[in-house]
């Protein structure tokens, strides 16, 4: 199966050839995106506990191998890069912007049925083929890392077919709504995901105002008060003694 980057990721070339230009930058990128597919292993390892059907869980597991080797593969490929590598202080990930999301993170493996899970993978899978896509796309000055992504969008082909044909075997008659469904469910953690980045620029931007511009004046109104107090200890006068003596 060809995958393809979706029209939208197409647009955004640009920004993700900026994004995965620098080294550093890239191996971060790399070890999220393994945490994320390690983290998908398992949760589709209890999947596979789980279904009371057999053909689902020899996949699920198949599946379960392949997101723990794309993990080792991630992983093994940042760390090539970081040691190639001079130590940086910090790096703009850039995370939010291109972010690279797969929805694995979001998994819920309990209560669902294999239907809603089956539905949830396939778009997820979609989404990450595409994503891959576009990265092998605009890695070309990188051919290591091409390679990686070449290797893992061959198993997120696989994994694409047999949860769309999985999904019309035990959904027959519900398989479009099951993906409106999970279609939903990802647009509202994307929403999330969205808002939660915002409200994080936002604050540090407010906070960096008022440090700069409310905090000042302040300063300045404290400093002056401190300068009209008396600068020290005044004692009193003694008591004359002619008065004293009436």
């Amino acid at each position: 199966m060809d995958v393809r980057p979706s029209v939208f990721d197409r647009a955004l070339r640009p920004l993700h050839r900026w994004v995965w230009r620098d080294p550093h930058r890239r191996a971060r990128k790399l070890l999220r995106f393994a945490e994320t597919e390690a983290d998908g292993g398992r949760d589709i390892s209890r999947a596979a506990e789980l279904t009371p059907d057999p053909l689902l869980r020899r996949l699920y597991l198949r599946h379960a191998h392949d997101e723990l080797r794309h993990a080792v593969l991630f992983r093994s490929r940042a760390r090539t890069l970081l040691v190639s590598l001079p130590r940086a202080s910090r790096v703009f990930e850039a995370n939010w912007l291109a972010p690279g999301e797969r929805g694995l993170d979001d998994l819920r493996v309990d209560g669902g049925g294999d239907g809603a899970l089956l539905a949830f993978l396939h778009l997820s899978e979609k989404a990450a083929a595409q994503r891959f896509a576009l990265y092998r796309q605009v890695l070309g000055h990188d051919r290591e890392t091409q390679a990686v992504f070449d290797e893992v969008l061959r198993d997120e082909a696989f994994h694409m077919s047999y949860t769309q044909m999985q999904l019309a075997r035990v959904a027959a008659q519900r398989s479009g709504t099951r993906l409106w469904q999970a279609r939903l469910g990802r647009l509202w953690s994307a929403y999330l995901r969205a808002a939660a980045a915002l409200a994080s620029v936002l604050g540090t931007l407010l906070l960096r105002l008022q440090y700069f511009l409310v905090l000042p004046p302040f300063a300045l109104l404290a400093r002056r008060a401190q300068r009209r107090e008396p600068s020290g200890f005044v004692p009193a006068r003694p008591a004359s003694p002619l008065k004293s003596q009436y």
